[in-house]
């Protein structure tokens, strides 16, 4: 690994075996730039939140997580839309990983994208999702946005992303997110 190589550890708020947004997520991973190396960071398996839990020490998955997003270098979020908002799962997972100690979304480097059957995409999952990062104190990639609206038209059958227009926003993002990295790393 050098100077300039990126590990990010991935998000996606769908737990759905064929969602568009982790179609999306393998189409990022294939898009991502050469020095960057995306990971899922699985949060399916995360219990609900209850502090009474946390207080005893962390479940394993949620240890996992946290080792995950502590040890990348920075975060990308892949979320549906749902009730005009985040789902649940990733609220959950964000709710985990970001309590004491070693808060591991602190000052880290955060891209946000989603797909969704809707004309606007996951607009305002996204702005949501850019709250939390205020109060975590993450530092989102403010452009480019990456809203894949009507995603029925944007993938095959086989989940492949076959629109262009998208796939090259999605690495303009990625691209944007290696950039505000090595920027913040200094």
């Amino acid at each position: 690994m050098t100077t300039t190589d990126i590990r990010v550890a991935a998000l996606c708020g769908s737990l759905r075996k064929d969602s568009y947004n982790a179609a999306a997520l393998r189409a990022a991973i294939e898009l991502a730039p050469a020095g960057m190396t995306i990971r899922p960071a699985p949060v399916g398996d995360l219990p609900l939140y209850n502090d009474d839990i946390r207080q005893a020490g962390y479940p394993e998955p949620v240890a996992r997580l946290r080792q995950a997003l502590g040890e990348a270098d920075a975060v990308l979020f892949v979320t549906p839309e749902y009730n005009f908002s985040v789902p649940g799962v990733l609220k959950n997972a964000i709710d985990w990983a970001s309590r004491p100690p070693s808060q591991p979304f602190d000052g880290k480097p955060v891209a946000i994208m989603g797909a969704a059957t809707g004309v606007i995409g996951t607009a305002r999952a996204q702005y949501h999702l850019r709250q939390m990062m205020v109060f975590l104190n993450a530092f989102p990639v403010n452009k480019p946005e990456v809203f894949i609206g009507q995603a029925a038209s944007k993938f095959d059958a086989g989940g492949n992303l076959t629109d262009q227009p998208t796939r090259d926003i999605i690495a303009q993002l990625l691209a944007a997110l290696q950039a505000w990295t090595l920027k913040l790393r200094g």
